[in-house]
C-alpha cells in the first residue's frame, strides 16, 4: 500500500495542506484543536514525517545534498568550494557526500538525501544514478550532474569536454616527439575516465595511423593507483615501456612519477608525463606536472546555480553548460627544460 500523503492527512482532517505543513514544522501558529485533529489523522494514517518532508512544497529547506567521487582529490575540493561559495549568497548550506567511487555509498547518500528536507542535488555520479535521479525529481528533489552529462539529457548539467581534454593531452605529447603512449587511470565505468581515454585513442590513431594507445588500468583515481601503475612499469625493460603517458588526473599522474623517479628512471627523458586537472600540487612536483586544466571553482559555482534555478522553476527544460579544457605545459612533457645540473 502506497504511503499516506500530505494531502490525505489534510483531507482526513478536513484542514488544507498549508495547516499540515505548521502542524509538522510550526505548531505554533495552529490551534489546540486544530493540532489535535491533524495528529489524529497522521497516527490513523500511520503518516511518516519523512514523507510529509519530501511532499511539502519545494523550497522550505536550506540544505543542498551534493555527492561527489572523492573529497580527497583537490580538483573536487575545488569544485565543492564553489558550490557552496554560490550557496552561501542565498543562505543555503551544503551537505557533502563523498561515494569514494562506490556506487552503494552514492546510493545510500541518494537515499539519505530522500529522507531529509533537501532542496536539491548537486551530483558526480559513479555509474548510472539516472533512475535514481528521476525517483528524486518526482518527489520535488531536482538534480544537476557535475562534471558529467546523462546521455539521454534529461538533466541539467555542467562539464568539461573530456574528449576534447583527451586529444588535447596526446596531440601536446606528439608535438614534443613522443610516439609510444600509454594511458593510465580508471575505472573505465567512470565516464570521465572513458571520454579522456576515448579522446586519448583518437588523437594517437589520427596524428599516428597504425598506432595504439596502450591502457594501463588503474583501481582507483589516487596516488596510490598511480604508483602502482608506476611500478609495474619501471619493471619492465626500457623497449617495452611507453616514452609517455597521459594519467586521467594528476593524483594517479604523481603516483607514477613518484615511483619512477624512484626507480631512477627520468622524467621526461624516459618517461614523459602529462595529467588532468592541474591542481595546486601540480606544478609543486618534484618535475613540475603537466596538465589539462579545467575550471574546477566555476563548474562548482554554475552548477549550484542551475540547481537554484530549477528549484525557483522546477518545470523548466534542462540546461547544459560545456567548459572547454586548457593545455598547462611544464617539464614533465619536456616543454620547459630542466636547468643544467653540472
Amino acid at each position: 500500500m502506497p504511503s499516506a500523503s500530505v494531502k490525505d492527512v489534510a483531507a482526513l482532517a478536513g484542514v488544507s495542506v498549508g495547516t499540515v505543513s505548521n502542524v509538522l514544522n510550526r505548531p505554533e501558529r495552529v490551534s489546540d484543536a486544530v493540532l489535535q485533529r491533524v495528529q489524529t489523522a497522521i497516527t490513523e494514517l500511520g503518516f511518516v514525517r519523512n514523507n510529509a518532508a519530501r511532499q511539502l512544497r519545494m523550497g522550505q529547506g536550506t540544505g543542498i545534498g551534493m555527492v561527489v567521487l572523492d573529497v580527497g582529490n583537490p580538483f573536487f575540493a575545488s569544485l565543492i568550494r564553489g558550490a557552496e561559495d554560490r550557496a552561501a549568497r542565498d543562505g543555503l548550506s551544503v551537505l557533502v557526500g563523498n561515494s569514494d567511487e562506490n556506487e552503494q555509498r552514492e546510493a545510500g547518500y541518494l537515499d539519505m538525501f530522500e529522507q531529509e528536507r533537501i532542496r536539491g542535488v548537486l551530483i558526480s555520479p559513479v555509474g548510472d544514478a539516472i533512475p535514481r535521479l528521476h525517483r528524486l525529481r518526482e518527489r520535488g528533489i531536482p538534480s544537476v550532474l557535475v562534471d558529467r552529462t546523462s546521455l539521454d539529457r534529461s538533466f541539467s548539467s555542467v562539464a568539461v569536454d573530456d574528449v576534447a581534454g583527451g586529444r588535447l593531452a596526446v596531440a601536446h605529447l606528439i608535438e614534443r616527439g613522443f610516439g609510444r603512449i600509454a594511458f593510465a587511470g580508471g575505472p573505465f565505468a567512470i565516464e570521465q575516465v572513458a571520454d579522456r581515454y576515448r579522446g586519448a585513442a583518437e588523437e594517437l590513431t589520427s596524428s599516428r595511423p597504425g598506432n595504439v594507445i596502450e591502457k594501463l588500468e588503474t583501481e582507483n583515481l589516487t596516488i596510490e593507483g598511480g604508483q602502482r601503475v608506476g611500478a609495474a612499469l619501471a619493471s619492465r625493460a626500457p623497449d617495452d615501456r611507453p616514452d609517455a603517458v597521459f594519467a586521467a588526473n594528476d593524483l594517479v599522474a604523481i603516483g607514477l612519477l613518484q615511483s619512477l623517479l624512484q626507480a631512477g628512471i627520468r622524467v621526461p627523458e624516459d618517461v614523459a608525463l602529462i595529467g588532468y586537472d592541474d591542481i595546486a600540487f601540480a606544478s609543486a612536483a618534484v618535475v613540475p606536472l603537466s596538465s589539462i586544466r579545467q575550471p574546477s571553482h566555476e563548474i562548482g559555482s554554475t552548477a549550484m546555480d542551475l540547481l537554484l534555478q530549477l528549484t525557483a522553476q522546477p518545470d523548466a527544460p534542462p540546461v547544459h553548460v560545456e567548459f572547454q579544457p586548457a593545455l598547462v605545459a611544464r617539464e614533465s612533457s619536456g616543454a620547459h627544460p630542466a636547468p643544467s645540473r653540472a
